[in-house]
């Protein structure tokens, strides 16, 4: 654990209004400097802007205390390193309330929670349920760049106004037992993205947000560098998400591949798993850069009201390779089909479902389109619909 810093020897004032921005980098510069440790931020509310941690530092969280993000956007600044392109930050932001660059051993710890203050970005003066996208920027709650070793354990975040843990280029991530939740009127609000991340294990975890749950992606115009996400574990989580539960990848990406997703719980008011390359999410002058295989699902539960599971490129999109996918031990109700669905001039390959039960209230349970190797083995059906049809595979 090394030795403790407390945030308010530093000057930090856990009142809910003083902005304790300096005074807490104050105690975080000063556990890098001699050496590395806990900056220990005790009960209470404490006010922050843009924070950044160093390499052998921990944030840790007491039971007890709330790290509440500044509401004025000059409070926060964006992230500006080698080799990163901020002006490509999706959501045109690249803000965040704790960051870290080029760091090792960093870490948030503890039983406190970390509040975004995201709605202070929105317009919600109105009544309507779906919050407009301003024209500012919206912080993050974290964002961390090409670090080495991150730990991210039993904390609580709330609110962030847009992704709330980006995890960009980092290698050996352990994220454990924490809680991500915000606000369902704002947009954007994934709760973990890993960004040409390397080892990683994402476990015990409990999501409820807007948006993706769990995204993993390689955002490759983002870096110099060559963006690969690989060697991902995601086990033991609950994903509760107006949109996906999970997201691989984008048709504009880079690498994707040795990924594992077992033991989740995933209920959602849109779709469950989604591997969605359509034109929107293109770069300018990009036909398709995406290189995703070796994904595996086993021992999922899912229940949402459109797609269970989405595989899908669509015309015109030509991706290097969309591919060996299984998804094995699977009970799904939902209110639309389970779609993979290629296009001619990106073949989905080698795609299994094996002892997988759905229960659908849609039309069709089972859609395949431009697939190859396709294998059903020990598939169940009920839907609404006296029979169904299945191409390039039969149940048994």
């Amino acid at each position: 654990m090394g030795q403790q810093y407390a945030i308010d020897e530093y000057g930090a004032i856990p009142d809910g209004e003083t902005v304790n921005t300096d005074a807490i980098q104050r105690g975080i510069d000063a556990c890098h400097r001699t050496g590395g440790g806990q900056v220990v931020c005790g009960p209470g509310v404490w006010v922050s802007g843009s924070l950044e941690l160093r390499s052998n530092v921990e944030l840790h969280l007491t039971t007890g205390c709330r790290i509440v993000g500044s509401k004025r956007l000059e409070d926060y600044d964006p992230l500006v390193a080698d080799g990163f392109h901020t002006e490509f930050a999706p959501e045109k932001s690249a803000h965040s309330l704790i960051r870290a660059v080029d760091s090792e051993n960093v870490g948030i710890t503890g039983n406190g929670t970390i509040d975004g203050s995201g709605l202070a970005f929105y317009d919600t003066s109105g009544t309507v349920e779906k919050l407009d996208k301003p024209d500012t920027p919206r912080p993050r709650i974290g964002m961390f760049y090409r670090c080495r070793g991150v730990r991210i354990e039993d904390s609580t975040f709330v609110d962030s106004a847009c992704w709330t843990l980006w995890m960009m280029q980092c290698e050996r991530v352990r994220i454990h037992r924490i809680a991500v939740s915000g606000n369902r009127r704002m947009r954007n609000v994934d709760g973990v993205d890993l960004d040409g991340c390397r080892d990683v294990i994402v476990s015990d975890c409990h999501f409820d947000t807007e948006d993706d749950c769990l995204a993993l992606r390689a955002i490759q115009r983002l870096y110099d560098a060559p963006a690969v996400c690989e060697n991902i574990t995601i086990t033991n989580c609950v994903l509760r998400s107006g949109c996906q539960g999970v997201r691989v990848g984008c048709p504009g990406d880079g690498t994707i591949r040795n990924c594992t997703f077992n033991n989740l719980v995933i209920e959602s008011a849109n779709n469950g798993i989604l591997f969605g390359n359509p034109h929107i999410y293109l770069p300018p002058g990009n036909s398709g850069s995406a290189d995703v295989s070796n994904i595996l699902f086993s021992g999922v539960v899912i229940n949402c009201r459109k797609m269970p599971i989405g595989v899908l490129v669509e015309e015109g999109i030509v991706l290097p390779r969309l591919g060996d996918l299984t998804f094995s031990d699977f009970r799904i109700q939902s209110g639309g089909p389970c779609l993979i669905q290629g296009c001619p001039e990106t073949i989905i390959r080698n795609v299994k479902f094996s002892n997988v039960r759905i229960e659908t209230s849609g039309k069709d349970a089972l859609l395949f389109r431009y697939c190859e190797g396709l294998q059903l083995v020990d598939v169940t059906v009920s839907n609404c619909a006296d029979s169904f049809s299945q191409e390039d595979g039969d149940a048994s």
